[in-house]
């Protein structure tokens, strides 16, 4: 009887956590506030949106000086994947007055976070984020996905190999579209398509060392795509 309703009590658990996803699978609310209270942008100011998952809001926690005192707005999430992303584009980007979008995503499609994405569906997110940015004239840097030689959380899926034939594709699609393409990957590749100990403290996330790797990269992209 106890094993049973010990059971019943984790059943009703998982099913409130699941009911609470579903309500708001994108997490609208981790950034409702924030973008209520952001100001439109001053006259001539050029609002940059950070895009992304742990990747991206890991470099505001570990070097928050980058972001100070410019317009620069951070929006990733952790965990993330691109549908996720997607869902959101509009509140986290195109409704807070961005000028430009820096696109940072898909290491956690392949990781499987939300279940089972191929490489083309990844690709075909970034794709519909990319033209919803044009539409309402936003430009669009779209990232490189980071090197990962193996997922500490989910092992075995070889991130390794299928990150760099995802860059591919998307540098593919940037070069066709006429849209900028960030290279990240070779600049913190150790040469087995993984990170350094030094740039990565567990393989994926980078260290304040790996984010002063990717910061001038960052900003030579912005001042290209404003010109």
């Amino acid at each position: 009887m106890f094993i049973r309703k010990s059971l019943t009590a984790v059943f009703l658990l998982l099913l409130s956590n699941s009911s609470l996803l579903a309500q708001d699978w994108a997490n609208f609310q981790e950034f409702k506030v924030a973008n209520e209270a952001l100001p439109a942008p001053e006259p001539g100011e050029h609002r940059i949106v950070f895009m992304g998952n742990s990747i991206t809001i890991g470099w505001l926690n570990t070097h928050p000086d980058f972001f100070k005192n410019k317009p620069y707005v951070n929006r990733g999430i952790s965990g993330q994947t691109t549908p996720q992303m997607l869902v959101r584009f509009r509140a986290d980007v195109i409704d807070i007055g961005a000028k430009a979008v820096v696109i940072l995503a898909g290491t956690n499609d392949i990781a499987g976070n939300t279940g089972p994405s191929t490489l083309e569906m990844i690709l075909d997110n970034i794709k519909s984020m990319t033209e919803i940015a044009q539409a309402n004239g936003v430009k669009v840097i779209l990232c490189s996905v980071l090197p990962a030689f193996d997922y500490p959380w989910r092992p075995g899926l070889e991130p390794n190999v299928k990150i760099p034939k995802l860059n591919t594709l998307i540098k593919n699609y940037a070069d066709r579209n006429g849209v900028y393409y960030l290279d990240y990957f070779s600049a913190l590749d150790d040469g087995n398509n993984g990170i350094s100990k030094e740039n990565s403290y567990d393989g994926v996330h980078l260290t304040l060392e790996g984010y002063k790797i990717l910061e001038p990269l960052v900003e030579k992209a912005i001042k290209k795509v404003l010109e």
